[in-house]
């Protein structure tokens, strides 16, 4: 007797650890059931995916989605879905939320606004303070917790610790693998003469390499000190690269698509406010420094930073402008362009994108196209090619700074647990989000 299956993706390329080949993919309750030659079995529904190649559910582990309290910029259902529309099938949400994401009750606010509501899955960061650092412990281990987020620079209120001994202390309180914005806050103030009013040219002048190098210095240290592991978000220059290189017993790293696509001062004079991002787009030259970190394996993640923005609060001049660019949407077609034209192999994307994050936050059953795991799947075109427009934007922000990129390689179907989120560029199977899982805390669940 033929076995049956809820969905059958069939005849696609699967690209996974173990390389890639065509196989059939047999999904049953949300879960990859059978990988192989389903051509005797039978499903709900079947898939021709001839021609297309099928990744393990790309994971935004990067993402601001505003809500609560700033949705006239994005909200947890219009960031998420963008995120499927642009074939993201997972994402983690930081915490600089209103109020801030730094209590119990915060994290369960958020976990309940995403549920079912959210067109992907679902995680959220804690933000570290100095009053909520002996909680930290609780807090890390809640359902729905991606980690703990540390404001090094580039921050204001009780968000920023830009101490040392502050740092250190966050350290001591918590188990998990801890995630940083790295720029040294202490430098940041010293050059703030060397802005430019109207000119965001300025803004990698001011931030400087030197600002973050430093920082993630002293993040290592402490890191070591205390027998902790950190993960290292956007890293923007060739000197944190090369650093980093040598302290990966504790520190994991992060790239974005924007600093590896862009660079100083073009994208300033091209994009003007609407290029402006903490940390900000380097030159050249260290966007290659970037480059050879993925090359050489010292990056471990991708993650889009997503931080939208109304036009109103972008187009204020420099540096009155705020920061932060829309990201999670395009941050699939962007990177299989890169693949296309040869910057990385598509299984190294993958590494990026879904094994990757699964192993830096020990997520549960994600991260593979595996039996048992969710049925999380990224289904790509790589020959299609598209051009990225305001139009297709579907965060509240409505712009981005890819307006007009023609791009080879686009998403055409997200599937998560295997529901149909989004196939050919319509939602389909909306709003059935879940929060993530994390194997350090399951018997906290």
């Amino acid at each position: 007797m033929a076995e049956t299956y809820d969905l059958i993706l069939k005849g696609g390329t699967v690209v996974n650890q173990d390389g890639e080949g065509l196989r059939d993919i047999g999904i049953r309750a949300g879960r990859f059931a059978v990988i192989g030659d389903l051509s005797r079995a039978s499903a709900g529904e079947i898939i021709d995916c001839k021609g297309l190649h099928l990744l393990p559910g790309v994971m935004d582990t990067h993402t601001h989605m505003r809500e609560p309290g700033l949705t006239h910029k994005e909200d947890l259902e219009s960031g998420s879905r963008g995120a499927v529309l642009g074939g993201v099938t997972a994402v983690f949400e930081m915490p600089n939320t209103d109020p801030l994401t730094v209590t119990a009750e915060a994290v369960a606010d958020k976990v309940k606004r995403g549920h079912h509501r959210m067109h992907c899955d679902f995680a959220f960061y804690v933000g570290a303070t100095r009053e909520n650092t002996k909680d930290l412990a609780e807090l890390e281990m809640l359902p729905g917790v991606a980690g703990v987020k540390v404001f090094m620079g580039s921050s204001t209120g009780s968000l920023l610790i830009e101490d040392d001994e502050g740092v250190r202390n966050v350290l001591k309180a918590i188990r998990r693998r801890s995630s940083y914005h790295s720029e040294d806050e202490y430098r940041l103030r010293e050059r703030m003469g060397e802005r430019i009013d109207g000119d965001p040219r300025s803004h990698p002048v001011w931030r400087d390499a030197k600002a973050a190098l430093m920082c993630t210095q002293r993040l290592i240290a402490l890191a070591k000190e205390t027998g902790k592991r950190v993960h290292v978000l956007h890293v923007t220059s060739r000197d944190e690269m090369e650093f980093l290189a040598g302290h990966k017993d504790v520190a994991t790293a992060e790239c974005t698509p924007h600093h590896l696509t862009m660079a100083a001062p073009e994208a300033y004079e091209k994009h003007g406010v609407y290029a402006q991002i903490n940390p900000p787009i380097r030159d050249a030259s260290h966007r290659a420094g970037l480059w050879h970190g993925i090359a050489q394996g010292v990056v471990d993640t991708l993650g889009s930073d997503h931080s939208p923005h109304t036009r109103e609060e972008k187009s204020q001049p420099y540096p009155k402008a705020h920061s932060g660019i829309t990201g999670v949407q395009t941050y699939v077609p962007i990177m299989l362009d890169h693949v296309n034209a040869g910057r990385l192999t598509l299984q190294r994307f993958v590494d990026l994108s879904s094994a990757g994050p699964a192993r830096v936050f020990g997520m549960a059953n994600k991260g593979r196209i595996a039996v048992g795991y969710d049925a999380d799947v990224t289904v790509v075109d790589m020959k299609r090619r598209e051009t990225i427009t305001n139009q297709w934007i579907a965060s509240r922000a409505g712009w981005t700074t890819y307006d007009g990129t023609s791009v080879t390689g686009w998403p055409v179907g997200t599937l998560v647990r295997g529901f149909k989120a989004m196939w050919d560029g319509t939602l389909v199977d909306a709003g059935k989000g879940e929060r993530v899982r994390f194997l350090e805390a399951l018997g906290c669940a």
